[in-house]
């Protein structure tokens, strides 16, 4: 059985496939794998191990005739069309849970790096600026015993909100369902998004990428938000309109953001967002840390291996497929 790899994985995870299967990588790490190539290479594959960057739409799926099993190196799955891969039998796994505590980590990085101006005060020394003690030099927002807005009360969200109490924050949520068993654990508050926006310090967007969360703030959801207001957003780009948050950041209709995803990944160099101080960019690296990392791709690796020996998988997109 073949299994096609779209980015350089460990050597130690591809042993894993090799010993069961034939493989073929896409031997880069930063680079996707050409979109010929994946179709080219899919054609006699059973199996696809993908990542975040790949779409996986009906073209790839029309190409792979013997495709079983599709897994991706990551908990969201918005760039595979479940669909069509429901509709033809092929099982779709991904890795939840395992990089929650990352994300979370990162996700309050953020709040503080954004918060207490972290970057702006480096590139203040690296810059040559810094001439001594001033009493409003670099002042930012408090983190602690600040108003925590959670958007999307999920397995991170979660996370996110039990680091928060160790800030004293007070906890305000919105989510498609109440979670009654964390507003008794960690005290959090349901609130209607218009109220959690109005009424929160900082706003952490946490939600999948859905239809109904495409671009779910934007422009008005930004001028409702306190002009002290920090936006955060850890889950993925197209929950933000992008254009809107720039008015908003310029205008100062909000204080500041810190943004690990965007609508259009790699950002180039030259995006209106990387000229404003009032913001924090990462790669999207809320998962990347080495050993979360290493168990992703190993659980990638063994739902392809699962599914390849007709077993269920360890995290299956779409269960109601009967292989």
């Amino acid at each position: 059985m073949k299994v096609v790899i779209t980015r350089k994985i460990p050597d130690r995870i591809k042993q894993l496939l090799d010993n069961e299967c034939t493989t073929y990588m896409w031997n880069e790490e930063l680079e996707p794998m050409p979109r010929d190539l994946l179709l080219q290479q899919i054609a006699d594959a059973d199996a696809l191990f993908t990542n975040v960057s790949d779409r996986i739409d009906k073209e790839v799926f029309q190409a792979a005739s013997k495709l079983k099993v599709v897994s991706t190196m990551a908990v969201g799955f918005d760039n595979i069309d479940i669909e069509e891969a429901t509709r033809r039998g092929i099982l779709v796994g991904h890795t939840p849970d395992v990089l929650s505590e990352a994300v979370a980590d990162l996700t309050f990085a953020l709040i503080l790096a954004t918060a207490r101006k972290i970057f702006e005060g480096m590139n203040y020394i690296k810059d040559g600026c810094w001439r001594g003690w001033g009493p409003m030099l670099l002042t930012g927002q408090n983190v602690y015993n600040a108003t925590l807005g959670i958007i999307g009360m999920g397995r991170i969200g979660k996370k996110v909100a039990r680091r928060a109490t160790g800030f004293d924050m007070k906890i305000l949520y919105h989510n498609r369902n109440r979670r009654k068993e964390l507003e008794q654990e960690l005290g959090a508050q349901y609130r209607p998004l218009d109220d959690l926006l109005r009424s929160s310090d900082i706003i952490v967007m946490l939600a999948p990428a859905t239809p109904e969360t495409y671009r779910m703030i934007g422009k008005r959801e930004f001028s409702i938000m306190k002009p002290n207001a920090i936006f955060i957003n850890t889950s993925r780009g197209s929950n933000v309109d992008e254009s809107a948050l720039i008015t908003a950041l310029k205008e100062r209709q909000i204080w500041g953001a810190g943004l690990d995803v965007f609508e259009k990944e790699p950002i180039s160099p030259e995006h209106p967002l990387l000229s404003l101080e009032n913001v924090v960019v990462l790669p999207h690296i809320g998962s990347a840390t080495l050993e979360t990392r290493i168990n992703m791709a190993m659980i990638t690796a063994q739902n392809i291996l699962h599914g390849l020996r007709g077993e269920p998988l360890l995290h299956c997109v779409n269960p109601r497929v009967v292989t």
